[in-house]
């Protein structure tokens, strides 16, 4: 499996996770939310920049808890909670938005 941007193949594992993360772009993370069947806003690139800053610190894409638990603490409660992580990432806001923001898939998801 492999995504097409700008010319160039950008090499993903069999969930459409990329395999070298060096190659993420924004333009990219806009052709992997329209395979996810999303239209990228402000809201969702918030929290797909917060996820990319989150691991560049950490090193780790963080599990659902984790990414909640971390997000209320930098964007706040009306931000940092279930059903609002949910409504913009329907399918999981940690592996939905960790392959958007490039970001392998979290540990403990299945």
């Amino acid at each position: 499996m492999a995504y097409e941007v700008n010319g160039q193949t950008v090499e993903c594992d069999e969930e459409g996770y990329i395999t070298n993360l060096s190659e993420w772009s924004k333009e990219l993370g806009e052709i992997i939310a329209k395979a996810e069947d999303l239209e990228m806003d402000d809201d969702r690139w918030e929290v797909v920049n917060f996820l990319r800053s989150y691991y560049e610190e950490y090193q780790i894409a963080p599990a659902v808890r984790v990414l909640i638990k971390a997000a209320k603490k930098s964007m706040g409660p009306e931000k940092g909670n279930n059903k609002y992580m949910y409504e913009l990432f329907p399918y999981g806001p940690a592996k939905q938005a960790c392959k958007i923001a490039g970001l392998p898939k979290p540990t403990g998801c299945v």
